[in-house]
């Protein structure tokens, strides 16, 4: 089969490789639609062990297990499901395994990859494979982290909202704000395309890095440092900023007045719980046609060197490794 290899320093080669056999628990999956995802820019620059991709949608080949033809989504992080975590339905924060598909160990930017079962994720008939990937990052992600710190920052008291950074996920931020209540969403973004896209999702735009309002909660999805720190200062006293967005960097924070002088939270959220999916999929099927205006090109494998490219230049917000 082909498959990606991510040297580092910005070099992709496509190679011929042995296809995987599943072991026991697992099952072997065709990969039909792989999205790109920011955070695999870190791989792109500092090379990969494993074949990179964990936007994972595709069919089952398996003969004799019961979703043997079934499209799957891929559930990217490994679980033991009876560690405290597990059982208190945190699935994404288990406390016995820390492997992640297409991180510490193959994932979809190929054709095939093996799947451990309990992180199958079957995609009902009327959800096409086009925006089937989006139920993962772009929705999951997105919306488990407003849902999570919906109790401190209720829509009805809150008022005015600011998602930072207009990606893939900054955009499933904005739907999802939305859709819980939160009507009045601001966005800050540097792409004057992005900003655009934001409008006409219904958001406003906020100029990046300014001073001149402040919010009760801030959804934090670009993973800058400015960014970040910025939050910490205009975010309300009792309000919320909460980091999506993602950064290995090193995050020096100088604390000034408008820090110090305040009580408010800073929330960390990773991924979703398995038992979110169902409201992922309520809320794709709710909002199809604005997921789809997400999904800005598809491609074969040969093309993933440029595109990876021109998806980190933000170029492109959520393209498709695509395979027939």
């Amino acid at each position: 089969m082909e498959a990606a290899v991510f040297h580092g320093d910005k070099k992709i080669t496509v190679a011929t490789v042995d296809r995987p056999v599943a072991g026991p628990g697992e099952v072997l999956l065709k990969v039909r639609r792989t999205a790109l995802c920011g955070s695999d820019t870190k791989l792109w620059i500092k090379g990969a062990e494993f074949t990179p991709g964990h936007e994972i949608f595709g069919v089952v080949q398996q003969p004799g297990h019961a979703l043997d033809g079934r499209r799957c989504l891929v559930y990217i992080p490994v679980h033991c499901g009876h560690c405290d975590s597990c059982r208190a339905g945190d699935t994404q924060m288990c406390l016995n395994e820390s492997v992640l598909v297409g991180w510490n160990r193959p994932g979809g930017y190929a054709e095939y990859l093996t799947v451990p079962e309990q992180c199958l994720l079957p995609v009902p008939d009327d959800i096409e494979d086009d925006i089937a990937p989006l139920l993962l990052d772009t929705i999951g992600t997105a919306a488990h982290g407003i849902r999570f710190v919906m109790p401190l920052v209720p829509p009805a008291d809150t008022g005015p909202v600011l998602v930072t950074g207009a990606g893939p996920v900054g955009m499933g931020a904005v739907v999802a704000l939305q859709n819980l209540g939160y009507q009045d969403v601001y966005v800050s973004d540097l792409k004057e395309e992005r900003l655009q896209l934001a409008e006409s999702f219904g958001a406003k735009r906020h100029p990046v890095g300014s001073h001149d309002r402040r919010f009760k909660l801030i959804v934090e999805c670009s993973g800058s440092h400015a960014a970040r720190s910025l939050g910490m200062e205009i975010v309300l006293p009792r309000g919320v900023l909460i980091l999506i967005g993602e950064s290995d960097l090193p995050w020096p924070v100088q604390e000034n007045k408008a820090i110090r002088r305040k009580d408010f939270y800073m929330v960390r959220t990773f991924y979703f719980p398995k038992s979110d999916f169902a409201l992922n999929v309520e809320l794709l099927r709710k909002e199809k046609a604005r997921y789809r205006r997400l999904v800005d090109a598809q491609f074969g494998i040969d093309q993933l060197p440029e595109m990876f490219g021109r998806f980190v230049a933000g170029e492109l917000v959520k393209p498709l490794l695509s395979f027939a």
